[in-house]
């Protein structure tokens, strides 16, 4: 495909000179090509403020498909993803063609709609930049499990049409999401896979949300996933097995006590280390740029900085303190380690989170200190480890061997 790349940083994909809307693409900084729409609604005539000559205005809009495109695709895998995001890109731009020619003449070709919709939501997952991009792939893998599962929609597990995504079906999906997870996971899928169908409405692959008025609704205020007390922590920091990986074992034990994610803590670097003043200071990956509590700063201890290990020498700040494997990798070797240490629980890399915040709470911390450290901007999501630290406390009161005198 020939490129004229305008001043504008836009060059125009070469199709028919009668197209409208006409397909585009603009380079982005992060070298990226995003793909847009260029409608022509004609012109009017207009007066000049300045000349006061009569001249035809035109009426011109820009829509941006969010579909991106390698520039340089270096190899066969880039390569076919383009073929696929222009072939998507192109029968968009065809689709509302026929919208604008039935608009203005009352002409419509009829079309069999046939994008694949999980080929769309996996365009869309390639090209979200959140925090939140790992939750938008599991909810496609979800909804795909959920098809190929389910007798009556088995036959749309490897193509389906938006338009044959029905309410039923999405209440159906929300039912396998409640069978298949506990706590806040199904509503944290349905939420991203919601998210998914939104964007399709907005760029027009989809006539109509089928979500709407479907939810998971579930009780934020109260911790429903496994925390591990001190006791356990230790006994985890115990217990060894034969090919363990360090840095994992590193990581999870320094989340316990600092409340990191996995994707905040896979990331840290010796830069995000004060050694003088013994800080950690880092950028929440899921909430930076757009809250105001995303920046979080967290004094060290000489067992976290023994965990952290020596810094190197300023040429290799920006080298990773945890050297992690995939987060897939690092829940296997955390389920086994919990296994070997005899903790009949379930526990996840997030649980180290709650933990932290749980066991903080029970040595006397305040809920705004553990706000500060959790990085939440307000008190909202905080107040769930009140309840939950009321129940351990509960539990360890029940726990003592009470004899009754009558």
């Amino acid at each position: 495909m020939k490129k004229t790349y305008r001043s504008d940083n836009t060059y125009m994909i070469r199709t028919e000179s009668t197209d409208n809307p006409k397909l585009g693409a603009k380079l982005l900084a992060d070298g990226r090509e995003s793909l847009f729409l260029d409608f022509n609604y004609g012109y009017s005539m207009a007066i000049s403020s300045v000349s006061g000559k009569i001249y035809p205005k035109k009426h011109r809009r820009r829509e941006y498909l969010r579909l991106y495109l390698y520039p340089c695709p270096k190899d066969k895998q880039q390569r076919r993803r383009n073929r696929e995001t222009l072939a998507l890109a192109k029968k968009l731009r065809f689709e509302l063609e026929q919208q604008l020619l039935e608009c203005d003449s009352g002409y419509r070709l009829h079309m069999a709609h046939d994008i694949n919709f999980l080929d769309w939501m996996n365009s869309y997952y390639e090209s979200y930049t959140k925090g939140d991009k790992r939750h938008i792939k599991r909810a496609r893998t979800c909804f795909i499990d959920f098809l190929a599962s389910t007798p009556e929609f088995a036959q749309f597990s490897h193509s389906i049409r938006p338009a044959q995504i029905s309410p039923r079906m999405v209440v159906a999906f929300t039912e396998y999401l409640n069978r298949k997870f506990v706590g806040e996971g199904p509503h944290t899928l349905f939420a991203r896979f919601k998210k998914i169908v939104k964007a399709a409405v907005e760029t027009n692959v989809m006539k109509k949300n089928p979500c709407a008025g479907v939810t998971i609704k579930t009780d934020c205020a109260t911790l429903k996933k496994d925390v591990l007390s001190m006791e356990e922590i230790r006994k985890l920091n115990e217990t060894h097995f034969q090919a363990e990986n360090t840095d994992i074992r590193r990581a999870f034990i320094f989340s316990c006590y600092t409340g990191l994610r996995w994707c905040d803590v896979k990331e840290l670097t010796f830069s995000n280390i004060d050694i003088s003043n013994r800080l950690l200071k880092f950028e929440q990956a899921k909430t930076k740029g757009h809250s105001k509590a995303s920046g979080v700063v967290i004094p060290l201890n000489d067992a976290l900085l023994s965990l952290i290990g020596v810094p190197p020498d300023s040429s290799e700040k920006e080298s990773h303190i945890f050297n992690l494997p995939s987060h897939p990798r690092c829940l296997r070797e955390l389920r086994h380690w919990v296994t070997h240490a005899g903790i009949n629980k379930h526990i996840t890399w997030h649980c180290a989170r709650h933990s932290f915040a749980v066991n903080i709470l029970n040595n006397g911390a305040n809920i705004k200190t553990l706000a500060s450290l959790l990085g939440h901007s307000g008190l909202k999501h905080t107040e769930k480890y009140t309840r939950a630290t009321d129940t351990l406390k509960q539990a360890a009161i029940d726990s003592l061997p009470w004899k009754t005198q009558t």
